[in-house]
């Protein structure tokens, strides 16, 4: 089966790999169809085995996933390829290990310095993103804010992801001394539901990401929701699979 990635779009080091896998190409079934990475949603057990045996083909020989039990939180780990750390975020300066973390309309977020010593991964679903974990992992990586870049793989988009008005202003509350009211009145707009809005991960981020220093920020072109062929979408779906997004240093 041929496995389709989505590589990252930015001006890394060459000896950082980046890429955010598809739903295409894999061993899974029905709602996991077909390359589901997590063993958390009910695929069978042997389909999730061969799909990261497959994965961990992408990466350099010998190079072991750092994979992360996570809760929506702001916890930073190191990634060392072993265990599976409650934490939503992972950081290596090493070659050998590889930071991952699973989506399905969550955001994921992948870091690198320019001159390719550090990397890491991020999960931010709101609850993550409103909390901070995009700066927590910037805290935690061995580099200047101003000195990293970060992509943002496919996540649910801005014209799918209706939210109520607590989400609205739980991010209001962190970021209205951060950001100017124009930022962030893009970042939601009212929906057809009354008293809702659609809210734009990608726009959010942007703006949690610059508010600690970081300002070389790239992808935000993918919605999880709408391109039904390519992602998986807990959302629109309910029972589904999980993509990986990876880094690693050469």
């Amino acid at each position: 089966m041929t496995l389709r990635v989505i590589e990252a779009g930015w001006p890394a080091p060459a000896n950082v790999v980046a890429f955010t896998t598809t739903r295409r190409g894999g061993h899974s079934r029905g709602p996991y169809a077909s390359f589901n990475l997590g063993h958390h949603v009910g695929d069978q057990p042997d389909a999730v085995s061969a799909n990261r045996l497959q994965l961990q083909q992408q990466l350099p020989a010998g190079c072991e996933v750092q994979w992360l039990n996570q809760v929506h939180g702001t916890e930073v780990t190191a990634a060392t390829g072993h265990g599976l750390p409650e934490a939503d975020a992972s950081v290596a300066a090493e070659p050998g290990v590889a930071s991952a973390v699973l989506t399905a309309d969550c955001l994921p977020v992948l870091f690198c310095d320019r001159s390719g010593t550090c990397v890491a991964a991020a999960h931010a679903g709101w609850r993550g993103l409103q909390a901070g974990v995009l700066e927590a992992t910037v805290a935690a990586l061995p580099a200047a804010a101003d000195d990293l870049l970060a992509w943002m793989g496919p996540a649910i988009g801005p014209s799918a992801f209706e939210v109520g008005p607590e989400v609205r202003e739980a991010f209001l509350a962190v970021l209205a001394d951060r950001s100017s009211p124009a930022a962030l009145t893009t970042c939601f707009r009212p929906s057809s539901k009354a008293g809702h809005y659609l809210a734009d991960l990608y726009a959010l981020a942007r703006l949690h990401l610059k508010s600690v220093g970081v300002s070389a920020i790239y992808g935000g072109e993918h919605c999880t929701f709408t391109e039904a062929e390519d992602f998986f979408s807990y959302r629109r779906d309910g029972e589904t699979g999980r993509m990986a997004s990876v880094i690693a240093l050469l």
